[in-house]
């Protein structure tokens, strides 16, 4: 688990899109797989191009996020954000705005169909996170 500026700094590392790209790619290769089972249409995330299922357990209090996408780009996408807010309360995430997009430029360098999935995540992991305040 990061916190927002640890990804900042990771980010600051790499001189060009090109770089930052590859590493959000070799951040999704690390996501932890979601069973079979639990690819199904009432986990999947409505509003992104790719196929993503996003399920969650409530433990100690914290909400822990697994997510998987079909699809590269997208699967280091969802590690940054379930970095940043899986294994959170329920208060800390609502709390948490995802300042980190725009620091480290993501907002810019992603397409609207991507902009559009990465907004469906985050009023997913949001609206969970209401749901046991």
């Amino acid at each position: 688990m990061k916190n927002q500026q640890e990804i900042i700094e990771d980010f600051e590392i790499f001189d060009d899109w090109m770089e930052k790209y590859q590493y959000i790619i070799d951040l999704g290769k690390d996501l932890e797989k979601i069973d079979e089972a639990d690819k199904i249409d009432t986990n999947k995330l409505q509003g992104c191009q790719s196929q993503v299922w996003i399920i969650h357990e409530k433990d100690d209090g914290k909400i822990i996020f697994k997510a998987q996408s079909d699809a590269a780009i997208v699967s280091g996408l969802v590690a940054l954000v379930l970095s940043v807010y899986s294994g959170k309360t329920p208060a800390e995430i609502i709390q948490t705005k995802p300042d980190f997009i725009a620091k480290i430029g993501l907002d810019k360098h992603l397409s609207p169909t991507r902009s559009n999935g990465l907004s469906s995540l985050l009023a997913k992991i949001q609206e969970t996170a209401q749901l046991y305040r």
